[in-house]
C-alpha cells in the first residue's frame, strides 16, 4: 500500500516516553543547542534533517523533533554538552568494539572487516560456516589505519579481506587477539535474487485477493486456507501462476481482534481464524459428544456465511476458537505428535514467547501496566513463572500455529500441483501495533517513544501516524538481524513469493516522537544493503520471488537499486502517468507486478463509476466540492479510456460509464495492461466478479466505513462464494482473456 494508504484505527496508545524524552523536550524549547552541532550529530545518527513536502519543497525538521527522535535512538541531544559528547562517542563507537556489530556483504563481491585491537597488536580472524559445514580463514591487509586513544589505550585498526568464495547464509566471524576474543554474524548474501528470471522468458498472472472475504459454502463465515487451495485450484485451471493474498499476521489472541490485516500483533506468525476446522485431522477421532458440539457451534455461526454486508470476525473466531479448544485436548497419534514436536523445534524460542505472549494477553488488555513495565519484560523472575504457571495455555497457541503451517502447507502444495509456478504469495505488513505481541516480546530492537507514518504529501497534507514502533537500526544490527531473519523465514516457508508493503521502509522510515503531529517528524535511514541483502538471501533459499511496493514518495534512485537486487517493483494502471498522459504501455518496468488496481482503491467497476467519489463526499473527506472532485475523475479516466481506445480493445463509442459496458471496459483495461513487458500482471478477484465496494476506505475508522470487512459480492452486492465461480460467466471471461492475451 502506499505512504498515503497507511492509515489503520488506532486503538491504542504509544507507550510512555523513554527516560530522558520529557526533559529533553522542555529544554529544546529554550532554543540553547547549536543547530549546527545539532545537525551534525542527526547527521550521525542517520536522522534526516529536512523532507521534501507535499508542495514539492523541501522543509527543515524542527530542532525539538530531532531531539525527541535522537533520544528514541538513545541519543542524548538536548544541551551542546551533551551534543558535543555524543558527537564525540559517535566516532569512537566502533572503535572501542573488536568486530562490528554485524557483518553483511554480497556473494562474490570482495568484502573487508575492521578489527580493533591494541596498537601494535596482531589478531587472528577466522569464519565458522553456517551449521558447522567448515571454517575459512581471513587474510589481513596492508592497510594501515592512524592509531586512536581509546579510554586511554593506543587501539588500532587491522584490516581483513573476507574470502570472495563463501557461501550463501548465516556464518560467524571470529577475532582473537592477546587473548582476547570476539565473535559477530556474518551474512552472505546474493548480489542478484534470481527466483524471478523464470519470469522473463514467461510472464505471469495471478489473482489478488482479501482471503478473509473469500468464503465457500464450507466457511465459517470467513475466508480460510483450505478456500486458499481451492481458490488456487480454480484459478490455475484457466492458468494463473500465483494467488496474491492479505498479510495472514495474526492479530489478538481472542475476540475483539484488529480488523485491519496491515495491523497485526506479529509479522512473524499466523491468524488462527484462517484455520478450517474439518481439515484439522483430530475432528474425526473425537467422540460422539464432542464432535456434536463442535457440529453445533458451525450451525451458529452458518448464518453468518450468508452476510453479504459485513463479516463478523469476532463470532465466527469465538466459536471457532472454542472449536479449537477441544480438538487441541484431543489425543494425536505418536506421527502428529512428532509432527508438532518438530514444528515447535524448528520455530524455537520465537514461537514459545509468542505463545506467551498469547497466554497472558487473553487475560490482561492491552493498556494493562503490565506490558510496558520492564520487571515483566521477557527472562524476569515475574514473567518466567507466568510461563510456568500457563504452560498449558502456552501449548494451546503453540499448537494453533502448528495447524496454521500444515493447512498453509496444504495450500501452497495443491496450488503447485494444479499448476502454478509460484503459488501462495505472501504480504508483508510494514509494522505491528504498539500494543502486540512483537511489540512485547522485540522491545529490545524496537525504538521507544516513536511510531512510523508518512510525512505530509499530495493525498494528505497533514502527513500520517500509523501507530507502528520502527526496528532500531543500532540494535537490530546488534541483534545480528536474527529477528528479521526469523520473520522473513516464516512468511516464505510456505510461500513461492512475499509482496512487502512499503519496502521503502527498508531504506528510511518517517518516525513521529510520542505528543508530536504525524507531519512533525523526520526520517531515519536503515541499512538497506543489509535489509535488502536478508530479505533476498531468505527469499532465495525459499525460491519465492519478492515485489516491492514501492509506491509514494521515495528518492528516484530507489527503484533502481531493487531492480539490480533482482525485487520487482509495482506498478498500478491509475498511477502511472508521463507527464499530463497515461503511460504507454509498453513504457512500464518490466521488474515488476502490474495491476489494474490495488486494495486502497474501489474494485474496478466502482472506480469507472466513480464511486469513491460520492463515499468520499458523504464521510467528509474531500477538500472540495464533489462537483469537482468528480470532474477531475472523470477527465483522468477519459485520458485512460482514449488510450484503451487507440489501442484497439474498445470500440470509439465505448464508455466506462456503468452498465452493457462495463464488463467489456474492466476486460479492455487488464488487456492494456497485457501489453506492458511486466513480468508479472495481477487480477483482482473483485474486478473477476464484478464487485463494487472498497475493501478499504483511507482516512476512515471503523465508526465511519467498515474497513477490511467487505465479503466478496457481485455487481448486486450479493454474496459470491467459491462454489459459484466455476458458472460464474464473468470470472472465466476475464480469466480467459487474460490467458490468452498473455499466451497467445
Amino acid at each position: 500500500m502506499t505512504a498515503s494508504d497507511q492509515q489503520h484505527p488506532q486503538q491504542s496508545q504509544m507507550p510512555a516516553d523513554p527516560p530522558g524524552l520529557p526533559s529533553a523536550a522542555r529544554e529544546a524549547a529554550t532554543g540553547a543547542v547549536d543547530p549546527h552541532l545539532l545537525q551534525q550529530l542527526a547527521d550521525a545518527h542517520g536522522v534526516g534533517t529536512s523532507f521534501q513536502g507535499w508542495d514539492g519543497l523541501p522543509h527543515s525538521v524542527a530542532e525539538e523533533t530531532l531531539i525527541k527522535v535522537l533520544a528514541s535512538l538513545g541519543v542524548q541531544a538536548h544541551s551542546n554538552q551533551l551534543i558535543e559528547a555524543a558527537l564525540a562517542e559517535a566516532e569512537l563507537a566502533p572503535w572501542r568494539r573488536m568486530l562490528p556489530p554485524a557483518v553483511v556483504i554480497q556473494q562474490g563481491e570482495p568484502a573487508q572487516v575492521p578489527v580493533h585491537l591494541r596498537d601494535g597488536a596482531t589478531a587472528e580472524v577466522s569464519i565458522t560456516l553456517e551449521g558447522g559445514a567448515g571454517t575459512r580463514d581471513a587474510v589481513q591487509q596492508d592497510l594501515w589505519v592512524q592509531p586512536r586513544d581509546v579510554d586511554g589505550i593506543a587501539t588500532g585498526r587491522a584490516t581483513f579481506a573476507l574470502p570472495q568464495d563463501l557461501p550463501l547464509g548465516w556464518h560467524t566471524l571470529h577475532a582473537e587477539s592477546e587473548g582476547a576474543t570476539a565473535s559477530t554474524t556474518l551474512v552472505v548474501v546474493p548480489a542478484r535474487l534470481t527466483t524471478a528470471a523464470p519470469l522473463e522468458a514467461r510472464r505471469g498472472w495471478g489473482l489478488a485477493t482479501q482471503l478473509y472475504s473469500v468464503r465457500s459454502k464450507r466457511s465459517w463465515g470467513i475466508g480460510d486456507f483450505s478456500d486458499l487451495a481451492d481458490l488456487g485450484a480454480l484459478s490455475a485451471a484457466h492458468g494463473a501462476d500465483y494467488i496474491l493474498v492479505n498479510p495472514l499476521h495474526a492479530a489478538e489472541p481472542v475476540p475483539p481482534v484488529q480488523p485491519s490485516p496491515y495491523s497485526p500483533s506479529t509479522r512473524r506468525f499466523f491468524n488462527p481464524l484462517y484455520i478450517r476446522i474439518e481439515a484439522i485431522p483430530e475432528l474425526a477421532y473425537l467422540k460422539p459428544r464432542k464432535r456434536a458440539a463442535v457440529e453445533k457451534l458451525h450451525e451458529e455461526v452458518a448464518a453468518l456465511n450468508k452476510e453479504g454486508a459485513r463479516l463478523d470476525r469476532d463470532s465466527v473466531y469465538s466459536a471457532k476458537l472454542q472449536a479449537l479448544e477441544m480438538l487441541y485436548h484431543a489425543r494425536r497419534s505418536p506421527a502428529r505428535q512428532a509432527a508438532f514436536d518438530e514444528f515447535c523445534r524448528i520455530s524455537g524460542s520465537g514461537l514459545d514467547d509468542f505463545a506467551l505472549w498469547s497466554a497472558i494477553r487473553e487475560d490482561l488488555p492491552a493498556g494493562d501496566p503490565f506490558w510496558s513495565d520492564p520487571a515483566c519484560a521477557l527472562g524476569t523472575p515475574q514473567t518466567e513463572a507466568l510461563r510456568e504457571r500457563l504452560a498449558d495455555r502456552i501449548g494451546f497457541y503453540r499448537w494453533l500455529q502448528w495447524i496454521c503451517d500444515e493447512q498453509l502447507e496444504n495450500a501452497q502444495r495443491a496450488a503447485l500441483r494444479s499448476g502454478m509456478r509460484l503459488g501462495v504469495v505472501h504480504d508483508l505488513a510494514v509494522g505491528v501495533d504498539h500494543s502486540s505481541a512483537d511489540a512485547w516480546t522485540l522491545r529490545d530492537v524496537l525504538a521507544p517513544g516513536t511510531s512510523v507514518g508518512a510525512p505530509p504529501d499530495m493525498y494528505n497534507q497533514q502527513g500520517q501516524d500509523w501507530g507502528q514502533p520502527p526496528w532500531h537500526p543500532a540494535r537490530l544490527a546488534e541483534a545480528g538481524y536474527i529477528p528479521f531473519r526469523n520473520m522473513l523465514a516464516t512468511v516464505l516457508r510456505h510461500a513461492g513469493g512475499v509482496r512487502v508493503d512499503h519496502i521503502l521502509g527498508l531504506f528510511r522510515l518517517w518516525w513521529i516522537p510520542s505528543g508530536n503531529a504525524p507531519g512533525d517528524g523526520a526520517y531515519v535511514r536503515y541499512d538497506h544493503e543489509a535489509l535488502i541483502g536478508i530479505l533476498a538471501l531468505e527469499a532465495q533459499r525459499a525460491g519465492a520471488v519478492v515485489i516491492g511496493e514501492d509506491l509514494g514518495t521515495f528518492e528516484p534512485w530507489v527503484r533502481d537499486y531493487l531492480a539490480a537486487r533482482g525485487i520487482l517493483g509495482t506498478s498500478i494502471l491509475w498511477f502511472e502517468y508521463d507527464g499530463d498522459s497515461p503511460l504507454a504501455p509498453e513504457r512500464y518496468r518490466t521488474q515488476a507486478l502490474a495491476s489494474v488496481n490495488t486494495h486502497d482503491l474501489p474494485p474496478t467497476a466502482g472506480y469507472l463509476a466513480g464511486d469513491h467519489v460520492a463515499l468520499r463526499s458523504d464521510l467528509g473527506l474531500l477538500e472540495r466540492s464533489e462537483a469537482e472532485e468528480r470532474a477531475e475523475h472523470n477527465a483522468s479516466l477519459e485520458k485512460m479510456l482514449a488510450l484503451v481506445r487507440e489501442r484497439g480493445y474498445l470500440p470509439d463509442d465505448a464508455s466506462g460509464a456503468p452498465g452493457a459496458s462495463e464488463e467489456r471496459t474492466i476486460e479492455a483495461l487488464h488487456l492494456l495492461l497485457a501489453q506492458t513487458p511486466s513480468v508479472l500482471l495481477g487480477v483482482a478477484l473483485v474486478d473477476a466478479v464484478g464487485e463494487r465496494r472498497v475493501q478499504n476506505q483511507p482516512g476512515t475508522t471503523e465508526a465511519l466505513y467498515p474497513n477490511w470487512q467487505v465479503p466478496l459480492g457481485g455487481p448486486d452486492g450479493k454474496p459470491v462464494f467459491l462454489d459459484d465461480l466455476p458458472a460464474n460467466a464473468r470470472f472465466n471471461s476475464l480469466l480467459a482473456a487474460v490467458e490468452e492475451a498473455l499466451r497467445g
